[in-house]
């Protein structure tokens, strides 16, 4: 039988696997969106997220699906909506954020979003993006208001990245940048294991100068669930990282030395932890 082309170029290794309506098809539209979505061992919530997605009133868009080699029923999962997908591949990767890379260079949409595996969007998420993609489309991303258990996060404020890393609403989930922009600011620091999506949005902000804006308060465009990524790291981890993400960065070492000395004294009790 004559092997069919992949528009994809992905080099499967050993058993990987991949999937999707779009995989011998030679891809030349440009959707709106692509959405990406990466996994692993997540059964229990990943059938809400796909179907959230599909139930979008808008249909301009690629879906992409990043599996790490999931050992439950998520790949049985993926393929029940192989027809859906526009393209997944089950692949052993190095985390999370290098499996947002490969989905980001599968990219073939003018705005990238993510849709985290455990999350969902609202009813009218895509319509809320593309109102403001239409009306400031000099904007390189868009930060979506997001709920989570206690409340709703909405908002964005550059100025705080220089002290504060709540700035912003969410990555991910409420998270849509211009793949243009994306190409700019580079793929994620998979040196960084808990936050490269800070290193992502500090090069984004501050160094590439991008601009941004976000949605109002009540254009909630992504629901979180409790226990995201990062919530299951100790805070010391996350503390240590977060300062030589800004050192990295080359920013002023004076304030550097501020923030982590405000945070010691305020966080004393979990940093010695």
């Amino acid at each position: 039988m004559k092997k069919m082309k992949n528009p994809y170029k992905i080099r499967l290794k050993n058993d990987d696997l991949e999937g999707g309506k779009n995989l011998i098809k030679q891809i030349k539209k440009e959707p709106l969106f692509t959405i990406i979505t990466v996994v692993l061992n997540q059964e229990k919530h990943l059938e809400t997220a796909i179907q959230s997605l599909l139930n979008q009133k808008i249909k301009d868009y690629e879906y992409i699906l990043i599996d790490g080699r999931s050992t439950d029923s998520t790949l049985k999962i993926i393929k029940k909506y192989n027809n859906k997908i526009s393209y997944w591949i089950s692949q052993k990767d190095k985390g999370i954020y290098d499996a947002f890379n490969k989905g980001m260079l599968l990219a073939k949409g003018k705005y990238i979003g993510i849709l985290n595996s455990d999350d969902r969007y609202t009813k009218k998420a895509l319509e809320i993006i593309k109102k403001y993609i239409i009306k400031f489309p000099q904007k390189d991303f868009i930060f979506g208001s997001v709920k989570k258990h206690w409340g709703v996060l909405h908002g964005y404020n550059p100025k705080k990245i220089t002290y504060s890393w709540g700035f912003y609403t969410s990555h991910s989930t409420g998270f849509f940048i211009k793949r243009s922009s994306a190409k700019k600011v580079g793929l994620y620091n998979i040196k960084y294991k808990y936050h490269a999506d800070y290193d992502y949005f500090y090069r984004m902000i501050v160094l590439k100068k991008m601009r941004g804006i976000a949605t109002k308060k009540k254009e909630i465009v992504g629901i979180f669930r409790r226990g995201g990524f990062s919530s299951k790291i100790s805070f010391r981890k996350l503390f240590f990282e977060e300062l030589k993400i800004r050192y990295n960065n080359n920013q002023n070492i004076l304030i550097i030395i501020i923030i982590a000395l405000f945070k010691f004294f305020k966080h004393f009790k979990k940093i010695i932890k």
